[in-house]
């Protein structure tokens, strides 16, 4: 039977084939096959498409190719790898989507001007989307933009997500990840005073910890002449030793057995060849006041007795494993970062390591909360990295007057859980963060801070128990870039009011691949950038404002998170000539200023194993009802490949309520990746899993957002009005990111 309308037969296939690019363009989960573009018809992800989701018979009856009433995801791909075109294979064998975007344009372009009219779509959905200034014409640049996006999808550039990858399992995933957990400083007394104590070095010496003199840092090392991991960190703790001599770090090795003897100790120390202060403490004095955990654990402590880090002293040995060299120098890196006066990349880890048991240690005696010892300090590690003269924060909380003035804001902001920004719901085991960035207070801290500010005296303390003042970088806190990338020009921004998001091109003339381990986006007045995404654009892709980067971003910052750091082995890809485009949102302050941020780059010095990628789950359809307080929307994407997920961030604007991530495994079991009951547009975290999180594919991602539009939401600009998808802040969006990583096949140039 012959169809009245010539074109439809072909505007099922169009409308795919327009989806498969587009949802490039608007999502980044770009996907040649079922998963993805089928989606967008399986209304209720049931698997497959029913007459009530494709109305149009005729293109129904096509793709039902059984007859059963029902389309598969095997049917769809079928009947797409068939739709008309030039027959021209692409590298992989298969038909070029590019090709058959323009063989079935020519059938809708009546009358062979190049161009479709919105009679000559005849309605068609895909119509608007093709269309993108809204004109009533999709023209020759608009339809090259839809096969620009199509040939980036086969190759999965970008921020595309390929329908492949390369192959990386749970045992694969495992051996990238494997070593010490990673934990949360402030429940690990990061930050915190050391007590004071005194002790008898193995040479009969009498000393104790406050006694630095000439000394920039103390490295305290548990051991045993018993526990075999501790035996084996016997050679790297000589080869340290000698290293801190030359650094003026003092190196003090604690052993806590009492079953152990001098003569085993001292014949263990002369065969290490290993020459330092070491202390048999058998009262267990020291391991008590360093609460010590395992016979391997060290601790690394400034001259105020400040602890700085605490953990494993590197990754290469374990209960039940043993690497040829350390992947990840924990002590070293936090060493190095102490005398560039940085914050270690990594402040506590696990210790593995014979266990300690402290039980009949003498306890340390309960004194009550000082300023200068406890809170001073707490605010230290928390706060004053941007409460302080220079940072983004609106005050500074770095001194006693400072503090007192604002003891009423702290206590309520603390109280209320909005300071330190951290929005993740509590995990179940709060011992058990899956979080490595996780920058809420501590229970202990917590509970320190409010007891001072509600007590009735607010007692300073001894001034000498004071930390040490910290250094912070004049520029950049990823130290020198490699490449330093500025705006195009210099931006005005008014004092008052609102500003539209700007968009900034900027060529980077690069003439090979580079790899880059670390970027930093420095505003020059911070007061006014609440966010920038930013976006890199190989050579021949359009550059356009699409939307927050809902397809993903290459970088992004966000106030108190402007720089990224990848560990070893892994890197984003800046390609030969690519150009970088930075979307802007600017807020006045107050006062006029002139704005001109720059992003700092550092280039790897070997080409990576793994290749960091961001994409975005995006819900372009939302539609929030006037005055609606709780209204909800979806978005739900399949995964095509075996996807290691890193971190996740939600993005939404002024109505944003809360936002979660879960995901579906193909076996159907459904579990919670990230919730956010209280989204926060001020604070768009970040949210850095511990250890990746291997979503294996065929797996459902599904990002659920609520919105307040009502007159209750004080941040609401209009509760009396619809809201839907727009780049304005008064507009709303729904972008959830995923950070994944892939293996890299090929060579990029490091140098």
């Amino acid at each position: 039977m012959h169809s009245r309308n010539p074109q439809r037969p072909v505007r099922f296939a169009f409308t795919i084939l327009i989806a498969t690019a587009t949802f490039a363009i608007s999502t980044g989960w770009v996907v040649a096959q079922a998963p993805g573009v089928f989606d967008q018809f399986d209304k209720n992800s049931d698997g497959k498409v029913t007459p009530d989701e494709l109305s149009n018979a005729t293109a129904f009856a096509r793709f039902d190719i059984d007859h059963d009433g029902a389309i598969t995801p095997a049917e769809y791909q079928q009947v797409a790898d068939s739709a008309p075109s030039t027959p021209t294979p692409d590298d992989t064998g298969k038909r070029s989507r590019v090709a058959q975007i323009e063989a079935i344009a020519k059938q809708f372009d009546a009358d062979g001007d190049g161009k479709i009219t919105r009679e000559e779509a005849a309605g068609a959905a895909w119509f608007e989307r093709v269309d993108a200034n809204g004109d009533g014409v999709a023209d020759v640049p608009e339809i090259q933009r839809v096969k620009a996006a199509a040939a980036r999808s086969k190759r999965g550039g970008g921020a595309a997500l390929p329908e492949t990858a390369p192959p990386l399992s749970a045992e694969d995933l495992k051996k990238i990840t494997s070593g010490p957990e990673v934990l949360k400083p402030g429940d690990a007394g990061i930050g915190r005073m050391i007590p004071d104590a005194k002790f008898t070095t193995l040479d009969g010496t009498a000393r104790n910890l406050a006694d630095m003199q000439g000394r920039k840092a103390l490295v305290i090392a548990m051991t045993s002449a018993t526990c075999p991991v501790s035996k084996r960190y016997l050679p790297s703790l000589a080869v340290l030793a000698k290293e801190f001599a030359a650094q003026h770090i003092g190196l003090l090795l604690v052993n806590p057995f009492v079953s152990e003897t001098t003569d085993e100790i001292k014949a263990q120390l002369a065969a290490a060849g290993l020459r330092t202060d070491y202390v048999h403490d058998t009262d267990k004095k020291l391991a008590a006041a360093l609460q010590a955990r395992t016979t391997t654990e060290v601790f690394l402590l400034d001259t105020r007795r400040t602890l700085l880090y605490r953990g494993a002293l590197d990754d290469q040995y374990g209960i039940n494993y043993n690497l040829d060299a350390p992947r990840h120098p924990y002590l070293r890196d936090a060493i190095a970062a102490f005398l560039q006066s940085e914050t270690p990349p990594v402040q506590a880890t696990v210790a593995p390591g014979c266990e300690l048991d402290l039980e009949d240690a003498p306890k340390t005696a309960n004194t009550g909360v000082t300023y200068h010892r406890d809170v001073a300090r707490i605010l230290q590690q928390n706060c004053v990295q941007c409460h302080r003269d220079g940072g983004i924060a609106p005050f500074a909380l770095d001194d006693i007057e400072e503090v007192t003035d604002r003891a009423k804001v702290i206590r309520r902001v603390v109280t209320e859980g909005t300071m330190p920004p951290w929005f993740a719901a509590p995990e179940k085991d709060a011992a058990a963060s899956r979080w490595a960035n996780d920058i809420s207070l501590s229970a202990r801290d917590k509970a320190d801070l409010l007891a001072w500010i509600e007590s009735k005296d607010r007692p300073l303390g001894d001034a000498a128990e004071a930390p040490a003042k910290r250094v912070y970088p004049e520029e950049w806190n990823i130290g020198q870039p490699d490449l330093i990338v500025p705006l195009s020009r210099a931006y005005d921004i008014k004092a008052t009011g609102f500003m539209p998001y700007q968009l900034d091109v900027v060529e980077t003339t690069l003439t090979e691949d580079r790899w880059v381990t670390a970027y930093e986006i420095l505003p020059s007045a911070r007061d006014v950038v609440h966010h920038v995404i930013v976006q890199v654009h190989e050579p021949g892709t359009a550059v356009r404002n699409v939307g927050e980067g809902a397809g993903g971003y290459w970088a992004v910052y966000v106030p108190g998170n402007g720089s990224c750091v990848y560990p070893p082995g892994f890197a984003r890809k800046l390609p030969a000539g690519a150009r970088i485009s930075f979307q802007i949102h600017y807020t006045p302050s107050g006062e006029a200023k002139t704005e001109r941020l720059r992003l700092g780059l550092v280039f790897a010095k070997t080409a990576p194993r793994y290749e960091v990628r961001t994409v975005g789950v995006a819900n372009r359809r939302i539609a929030i009802p006037p005055g609606a307080a709780h209204h909800v929307e979806t978005q739900t994407q399949r995964v095509p490949f075996d996807m290691p997920v890193t971190s996740f961030m939600a993005h939404m604007h002024m109505r944003g309520k809360a936002f979660r991530y879960e995901v579906t495994h193909p076996d159907g079991k459904t579990e919670t990746l990230l919730d956010i009951p209280r989204y926060d547009f001020n604070w768009q975290m970040r949210y850095d899993l511990k250890q990746p999180k291997l979503l294996p594919r065929g797996s459902t991602v599904k990002v659920t957002a609520v919105y307040d539009n009502s007159s209750a939401n004080r941040a609401n600009p209009d509760p009396t009005r619809l809201v839907k998808w727009g780049p304005q802040t008064v507009d709303e969006m729904m972008i959830g990111y995923l950070e994944y990583f892939t293996p890299v096949s090929g060579s990029v140039s490091a140098n």
